[in-house]
């Protein structure tokens, strides 16, 4: 497995999202009292790059932060194996996709979001 991860970090972003995520995407249920917030911005931002990319995609701004800034992303064919992983945590799996300016340009822009 750790060949493997390996071997995926030096593919392109495609591949490495095919392996970001484990095949059980099976969340641990939380009752709702003890549950926390997806995203729990400091800075008052709506969205940050700790928001889960499904939460990014449902709403119609961000999603059109996503597909300018990483075109493809939110139509990649095993979306619904990442999609429940921030961008942060995703670029562990493609640090040279996913790049510190890459993920600034998108935090900026939604930060811009009203």
């Amino acid at each position: 497995m750790t060949q493997r991860l390996a071997t995926i970090a030096l593919l392109s972003l495609p591949a490495a999202l095919m392996a970001a995520a484990p095949a059980h995407a099976a969340e641990p249920t939380v009752p709702a009292s003890q549950s926390t917030p997806a995203t729990a911005p400091t800075t008052g931002a709506r969205f940050t790059l700790d928001t889960p990319i499904a939460t990014l995609v449902a709403d119609a701004q961000a999603k059109a932060v996503i597909d300018k800034d990483l075109p493809g992303l939110a139509s990649h064919p095993q979306f619904e194996s990442f999609k429940s992983m921030s961008l942060k945590d995703l670029s562990g799996f493609a640090p040279d996709k996913l790049t510190p300016e890459v993920l600034g340009k998108v935090q900026t822009d939604l930060a811009a979001l009203h």
